[in-house]
């Protein structure tokens, strides 16, 4: 029988191209999927995978699948929100979306309009403002989705994983630290570090790099990517955002980039609802993570 799980996981592999990707991507082991996908192959007695290809390929049959998948899944995630809707009262409802980082607004506003062309009974509404607690806006009522950068256990929330993400030192430049193929927090000690003004247990690279190496900087700060962007090209200091954030600008030559320490600085970003509404934002969250992974480059699940 060719069920809906069939289906996402063809969707997975095709878009992933390799097993392990695609697995993570399902919340599975590589050994359940590959069981999945070797039973369904059996049921058809056909070959869905073209096997010993990097990256992985589906075979012709798989790619009919495909197609099936990409016709009924959006159907039957339409449908289950819809349910949902109804589940909670029906009738025009509103989803009110914070957001805790500030470089998230270029690829939320595209998913926000393509859900609001699938669902447009449902009035969105950014929280505006910086929260201390974003997490807490949730047990208040005062949002309904909250992008957060951490997801700690708490009771009556649940998170969607959206993607993993590098951060990167931005230098100037001709600065000196470009001689470097990557930094450690050393290198930080004689620079000014310019952030956004949020607290330290929010940023990365003082909460990960720079306090456990007992290292702090003089800091400076801007509100706007931009304006840090500007502060580093004119040797102000150095900054440490997410790549997908400043792509376009790395690509100018505007300032120039390096990996924080030798594996890279990589953190990631949730989507964080009421558990026992869950059901009713998983629609949304899959956009979420599907924008994302369209409009930004280098990364991850």
């Amino acid at each position: 029988m060719i069920e809906l799980r069939h289906l996402r996981a063809l969707a997975a592999l095709a878009e992933t191209g390799s097993i392990s990707a695609a697995a993570a991507r399902l919340n599975l082991t590589q050994s359940a999927l590959s069981h999945q996908i070797a039973a369904l192959e059996a049921y058809l007695d056909l070959a869905l995978l073209e096997r010993g290809r990097r990256p992985l390929r589906l075979s012709p049959a798989g790619e009919r699948l495909l197609a099936l998948a990409r016709r009924v899944l959006p159907e039957v995630d339409a449908v289950r929100q819809d349910l949902a809707r109804l589940k909670a009262g029906g009738g025009t409802r509103e989803m009110r979306i914070a957001v805790e980082c500030h470089t998230c607004y270029d690829w939320l506003m595209p998913a926000m309009d393509a859900y609001r062309e699938r669902h447009p009974e449902v009035e969105q509404d950014l929280v505006p403002g910086f929260h201390a607690d974003p997490l807490a806006l949730l047990s208040a009522h005062q949002a309904d989705l909250v992008i957060v950068s951490e997801a700690p256990a708490r009771r009556g929330i649940a998170y969607f994983p959206l993607f993993r993400y590098e951060m990167v030192a931005l230098l100037a430049r001709g600065h000196a630290l470009l001689a470097r193929s990557y930094l450690t927090a050393r290198d930080f000690a004689g620079e000014t570090l310019i952030t956004y003004p949020v607290p330290d247990r929010m940023l990365d690279v003082v909460r990960r790099v720079l306090k456990p190496a007992r290292v702090n900087p003089p800091r400076r700060t801007a509100e706007l990517t931009v304006a840090i962007l500007q502060l580093v090209a004119s040797r102000r200091g150095i900054a440490v955002l997410p790549r997908w954030a400043v792509e376009s600008y790395l690509e100018r030559g505007y300032v120039l980039a390096r990996p924080v320490g030798a594996r890279g600085l990589w953190g990631r970003l949730f989507a964080a609802v009421r558990a026992r509404e869950k059901t009713l934002y998983a629609d949304f969250a899959s956009l979420l993570a599907d924008t994302a992974r369209r409009g930004l480059r280098g990364i991850t699940d």
